[in-house]
């Protein structure tokens, strides 16, 4: 199977303090998130990713006691495995006396900032759970981290999506919707635009992880937010939402249906 791997050297892992207990099978899979706030400028630049996976360790290897980070494997937004305990090892994330049952696979979204997985971050973990039944023995079950554990983890978006059966995005089920064409007006700002295009627009940059207020009117927080996607993109960054603009926001990730 084709994944796109991190290895822990590549995202600065630091060395466990001790050996890991083997685990030859498991049931399946659980999935989990963060359950704080993520940054949704991680969705614009994956170096941010490695830090949080570092921070991650840190918190569980002197926070929590643990030997090491306690996921298997972490997906983040830009479809890249970071490899955490890696398969053939006792995760530590799934709860005491649950952990031997399923590994642990974490989506890099929270429950404030990103909380929105992103195309990209379903099919890397899909593709780390592809690669722990190859590698690692793990039997067909994708679930929750809150089923059998009494916690809001993987937090609802994500629960949802494994609740459907953990479809690849655009691949059964509902197909996706398309994205709206271009509106015909450039947006910009001074002075403030509003109409259902600028909210269409703006619901758009919330979907793909951006904090943006989505109220219909686009002013000056709108336009940074422009900005910051359009340097992103690798646009000219004037703050005016053009056809070239409007339809990157929109082919840069899959829509949701």
């Amino acid at each position: 199977m084709s994944i796109d791997l991190v290895s822990r050297a590549a995202w600065g892992a630091r060395r466990p303090k001790g050996s890991y207990s083997p685990l030859s099978s498991a049931k399946g899979v659980k999935v989990h998130y963060t359950g704080g706030r993520v940054d949704p400028s991680i969705v614009d630049d994956h170096g941010r990713c490695a830090a949080m996976v570092r921070s991650i360790q840190n918190h569980h290897m002197d926070g929590n006691g643990w030997m090491d980070i306690g996921y298997s494997m972490v997906a983040c937004p830009h479809r890249k495995v970071f490899v955490g305990r890696g398969p053939k090892r006792l995760p530590a994330a799934n709860g005491p006396g649950l952990n031997s049952g399923h590994y642990a696979v974490l989506g890099l979204v929270g429950n404030a900032g990103l909380t929105q997985p992103t195309d990209g971050m379903l099919n890397g973990i899909l593709d780390a759970i592809g690669y722990l039944r190859e590698h690692g023995g793990a039997g067909r079950e994708i679930k929750g981290h809150r089923d059998g554990y009494p916690t809001d983890c993987p937090g609802d978006p994500l629960y949802a999506w494994i609740r459907k059966g953990a479809p690849r995005p655009g691949k059964g089920g509902t197909s996706p919707r398309p994205a709206p064409r271009w509106p015909g007006r450039l947006l910009r700002y001074p002075p403030v635009m509003r109409g259902g295009d600028v909210r269409t627009w703006q619901a758009r940059m919330k979907r793909i992880g951006y904090v943006i207020v989505v109220d219909g009117a686009y002013g000056p927080a709108s336009r940074a937010v422009c900005v910051r996607f359009q340097k992103a993109a690798g646009l000219d960054a004037d703050g005016i939402v053009g056809p070239l603009t409007w339809n990157a926001a929109f082919a840069v990730l899959a829509a949701k249906p």
